[in-house]
């Protein structure tokens, strides 16, 4: 026992403190990264993590096994949905003409 916690909520803690590097990865990427694209990849990975982080923490911490289900059913989808749209807005900007950026030509405006 570490602080009064047990063994699963010490991993608990750990996992969701690994969600919460990877959530603030996504902002960091987004608000530092030059363009669209790395934007939009930075926020995908990074928020497919840290929500699979904090699912599998949950589920660590639920005592009944139909939420651990539900969890499971909720990773399942967001590691389908999450890669599948960030997918398609890359299509729809590449499609539009969104600029990519190049380091000789600076960042887009």
């Amino acid at each position: 026992m570490i602080f009064g916690l047990s063994a699963i909520e010490v991993v608990a803690t750990l996992l969701l403190a690994g969600s919460l590097f990877f959530c603030l990865a996504a902002v960091t990427g987004v608000l530092r990264l030059p363009d669209f694209y790395t934007r939009l990849h930075a926020s995908g990975k990074c928020d497919t993590a840290g929500l699979s982080l904090a699912l599998v923490a949950f589920a660590l911490l639920a005592g009944d096994a139909l939420t651990v289900v539900k969890l499971a059913f909720l990773g399942f989808f967001a590691a389908i949905a999450n890669p599948t749209a960030t997918h398609a807005l890359g299509q729809a900007a590449r499609r539009s003409g969104v600029p990519v950026w190049t380091a000789r030509h600076g960042p887009p405006r």
